[in-house]
This record gives C-alpha cells, structure tokens and sequence, in this order.
C-alpha cells in the first residue's frame, strides 16, 4: 500500500486525523467517482423480536403494503431504483463510543426503503410528493421508531447490485464530525476489500435528516452472509484496525444487514 498516498487522501478530508499503530497495514480502498443521484431513504424499526427470528405477521402484513406503495415509485421517471429492505440481523460493529454517549439512538431499523433519483433536486421534489410522503405515513404508522435521509453520494468504492438477491449493509454512522466520519471510513474501507472481498460501496452523505447525530450512511453488499459475517466476528483486526480507528476519531457504526423484499 502506498501509505503516503492514503494519509494524503485522509489529510485532505480531516487534517487532525488520529492514526492508530496496529502492527498491520491494509490496501487504501479502491474508489470510483461518487454519483450524480439524489437519495431517500426511510428506515423502521417494527418489531420487537430479534432480526433474525421470523418477521411478525403485522410486519409481513405492512412489508406488502410497502412493496405497493414502492411500485408507483418505480414508475417515475425521475426515480432509477427504489428497493425495499428487510432487517436480517445486526452484526458485530458498534464499538465503543456509543457507551460514552447514552443520548444516541441505536440504530435497531428492521426495514428500510432506498430510492435513488437522478439529481439530488429531483429527490428533493420527490420527497414533498404524495407518493413518498403516503410510504413515509403507513411505515411511520406501524413502527416504533423510523429515520429519514435525503442524500448525495461523497465517497464509491462501486456500485451497490440490486438487481439479485444477497446481504445488503446499511451502516448508520453517529460522530461528533462529518470529516473525521469520512475520513475514518476512507481509511478503514480497505479493510473490508482485503478481508470481506468487498467490492461496491455507496456513502451516503444527509442534505436533510430527522437525526442529525447520524452523519453518514454506508450503503453495501455481499453475496452471502459467509462472506462477511465470520470476518466481523473472528478476524482480530477488525477491533484493532477497524474498530480502533473509529473510536480514537469519535466515529460509532451502527451496521444493520439486510436482504432484498
């Protein structure tokens, strides 16, 4: 790895950048030019049991309701994808900052709505529209808890494959910084590509949000839960590397996986 080149990288987003010595270096992430699309993006939490029991029948009940209401969606001109999202489980990855700010909400969401749109103006548009606003009403109706993001993408390692099933991550990221968010997750995402294969990625940056804490919302797939869960659970580096470099910046990831309704 060209360490130089990556800590420019990382200089340039947040000049007061901590940098942890592991004992182990990882390739700088590969990065394609962001998007040009607008983003929306509402996420639940429904139920109370735990992802990875069955969903509950009012939960499957309301997921079809969804699928409805996101068809009219699709049917815009101005939309290029719209996918709904159920909750699989919540993986290994919060750290350790988050118990030193009790006032954060978790990010527990069992649903989740992604739309893109061809600019960040026409997802503006959109989100004042009754298509959008009557999905945001029957998830809000039915759940304990939602969250929403208007967006643009800032950082792409590749675009995110919605067109097959697979484990997709929504990572809620809280931080008392956008930069240092940013750059914790530029530093760390080589991580991800050497030890999880990881190849596409999406970050996605609030033009408005209702929880402002949450600075950044990482976007990503992989085609298997084997894929990715054993690395999070077993592979030391990713509390020393990953983990580490998160806490010493202030940066808590809130990960939650999915799979595609």
């Amino acid at each position: 790895m060209d360490t130089n080149t990556n800590t420019d990288a990382i200089e340039e987003i947040a000049g007061d950048f901590t940098y942890v010595d592991t004992g182990r270096r990882f390739p700088e992430a590969r990065l394609i030019e962001p998007t040009t699309s607008g983003y929306l993006l509402l996420a639940a939490q429904v139920d109370r049991r735990p992802m990875v029991l069955p969903d509950s029948r009012a939960k499957r009940r309301l997921l079809g309701h969804v699928r409805d209401l996101v068809a009219s969606l699709r049917a815009d001109q101005r939309v290029l994808e719209a996918n709904v999202f159920d909750g699989l489980l919540t993986p290994p990855g919060r750290g350790e900052v988050l118990k030193r700010r009790p006032g954060v909400p978790v990010a527990r969401f069992d649903l989740a709505v992604l739309v893109e749109t061809t600019s960040p103006a026409t997802a503006a548009e959109l989100e004042g529209e009754a298509p959008w606003r009557d999905l945001v009403r029957a998830i809000e109706a039915a759940s304990r808890r939602s969250y929403r993001l208007r967006a643009h993408n800032v950082r792409r390692m590749g675009p995110v494959d919605h067109r097959r099933q697979g484990v997709f991550l929504f990572n809620y990221f809280y931080a008392d910084r956008t930069d240092l968010n940013l750059a914790a997750w530029q530093y760390t995402a080589g991580w991800f590509r050497d030890q999880t294969g990881l190849d596409n990625s999406t970050v996605l940056l609030p033009d408005h949000t209702s929880e402002p804490r949450y600075r950044l919302v990482n976007h990503a797939r992989w085609d298997r839960l084997r894929d990715v869960l054993p690395a999070l659970i077993f592979k030391r580096s990713f509390h020393t590397y990953v983990l580490e470099h998160f806490r010493v910046n202030g940066v808590a990831a809130m990960p939650v996986l999915y799979r595609l309704v």
